[in-house]
């Protein structure tokens, strides 16, 4: 689409494709300047309010080629809102229940102790099973993702059984196993089943797209995490069991010695498994879809994709506990899905990937948001995990100017 708008279109900066309602012409023009010059790597983002989009924009470049609408990137932790998705269409179709232990389903997850670990714990991160290195101890196993759901089913639970512990990793194995038990079909698939397929959309897949989607890939941008691969990092991250408090609890359940590997070249390791925690490769406008049918009571186009029952369940919060290995942040999580804590913002839920990358709801406006760029660098990391902490405020402002929902509903951002 061309930078040239009409009507209550907002402009486009040079080198923005998409377009945008013209109330959002402020947020366009940050984006722009954000996220339009980095080298390689470029960024989308897409706004629904009850299912109709108001912001769908891209700039930049997936590696050698201009970004455009079907170019989606790994989400990493922002995966874990699809895989939370997909547990609950069998929810919905009473093939579980959240309250029933893990393992009346998924027999094997009952050994050393975990027999009563309930799937709404499992789906809180309160399964005591956050810890990477307990069932891992190279990369290969990583990668090997049904060797992990068959670790996690005769690990023993730490210290940490029932309190908020977020599970980085290990939860995408979790939820996997219990699906597979269930349905006797991996997440990948699932993905495809009970997601993209009833969706109609071919921007969510975990791991790298088939080669007849229509999405084109965009590689990682940047340094990646390479600096934890040297000599000081190896030596922190290989004694992170004597790490007290929640450095160690956010170190074990992170990372492991030799896995920034997983990220390195061309084609890296982490688009060959199917890890449900962390490598979803999505498009914007896919994720605001998936939100989308969250936020509008489980409706997509007046099509049922959740029964009401199964919505106001997972729009529930679970736990009001700090999470041990976020550094005590209020997650306020419910069933696979956390709150944003921010001004404005509290209400909806969704998930943040790392690097920044997120898909989120906000059920009071009917309003869906997806987020990706393709950026991993450690040295600005730290700036682009907390994008969603001035686009989203933004946002809100801009769609309070659009007089589309009413003033009273409209959550006040800083």
């Amino acid at each position: 689409m061309s930078n040239e708008a009409s009507g209550d279109l907002a402009v486009l900066p040079p080198g923005m494709g998409g377009s945008a309602a013209a109330e959002f012409a402020p947020f366009v023009r940050a984006f722009a300047r954000t996220f339009g010059n980095r080298r390689g790597a470029g960024a989308a983002f897409a706004v629904h309010l009850h299912g109709e989009p108001l912001v769908d924009i891209w700039i930049g470049s997936g590696g050698d080629a201009p970004w455009t609408k079907d170019t989606g990137t790994i989400i990493f932790s922002a995966t874990k809102g699809i895989s939370a998705t997909v547990v609950h269409r069998l929810a919905d179709r009473g093939l579980l229940d959240y309250s029933a232990p893990v393992a009346e389903y998924w027999p094997e997850f009952g050994a050393n102790g975990k027999d009563a670990i309930t799937v709404r714990q499992l789906m809180t991160h309160r399964a005591g099973l956050s810890a990477l290195a307990p069932i891992a101890t190279c990369l290969a196993d990583v990668l090997d993702h049904q060797l992990m759901e068959e670790r996690l089913a005769a690990a023993k639970p730490d210290r940490l059984l029932g309190v908020p512990t977020y599970h980085a990793l290990t939860f995408g194995w979790l939820v996997a196993g219990l699906a597979r038990a269930i349905t006797g079909m991996s997440m990948a698939d699932l993905f495809r089943t009970e997601v993209a397929e009833p969706l109609g959309i071919d921007g969510i897949h975990l791991g790298r797209p088939p080669a007849d989607a229509s999405i084109s890939y965009a590689p990682l941008a940047g340094s990646q995490l390479s600096m934890l691969g040297k000599p000081l990092g190896a030596a922190v991250l290989g004694r992170s069991h004597r790490i007290p408090g929640a450095l160690g609890a956010a170190t074990r359940c992170l990372f492991l010695p030799g896995l920034e590997a997983i990220l390195e070249g061309a084609d890296p390791p982490i688009l060959h498994t199917e890890l449900g925690a962390g490598n979803g490769v999505c498009t914007a406008p896919a994720l605001a879809t998936m939100y989308g049918a969250l936020a509008n009571g489980g409706l997509v186009a007046e099509r049922r994709y959740l029964g009401s029952h199964t919505v106001r369940a997972l729009r529930r919060i679970e736990s009001y506990q700090l999470d041990r290995a976020l550094f005590y942040v209020p997650m306020l999580w419910r069933l696979g899905y956390h709150s944003m804590p921010m001004p404005g913002a509290r209400a909806g839920f969704g998930h943040i990937g790392l690097g920044g990358s997120f898909g989120w709801a906000e059920p009071r406006l009917g309003l869906s948001v997806g987020f990706v760029h393709n950026r991993l660098s450690a040295s600005q990391l730290s700036y682009d995990q907390s994008a969603a902490f001035w686009l989203l405020p933004l946002m809100l402002n801009c769609l309070r100017a659009t007089h589309r929902v009413a003033v009273q509903e409209m959550p006040k951002a800083a």
